[in-house]
């Protein structure tokens, strides 16, 4: 009974070491894609600007950027989420 109850005991740890790593895991994910995106809004706004202080988007643009990123990356890349990127 006291071999039930030690690795009882330490298949708690286990679990505890393994759910706590996923959630520090989940946290850096989605640092990284917070970032990306934000990179991704930085450059378009730079590339559309082109050093003025406000750009007139082309949907044409934001239409292709959305076609060649779900392309290579899958879902995700609507033209609203784009925008929603270059505005965060």
């Amino acid at each position: 009974m006291d071999d039930l109850k030690n690795t009882n005991s330490m298949l708690d740890e286990i679990k505890k070491v393994l759910t706590d790593a996923r959630g520090r895991t989940a946290v850096q994910v989605n640092m990284e894609l917070l970032t990306a995106y934000w990179n991704i809004g930085r450059i378009i706004i730079e590339h559309e600007q082109e050093s003025q202080e406000r750009a007139a988007y082309g949907r044409q643009t934001l239409r292709q950027l959305s076609k060649e990123l779900t392309k290579e990356f899958g879902k995700g890349f609507s033209v609203f989420n784009i925008q929603i990127n270059v505005y965060l």
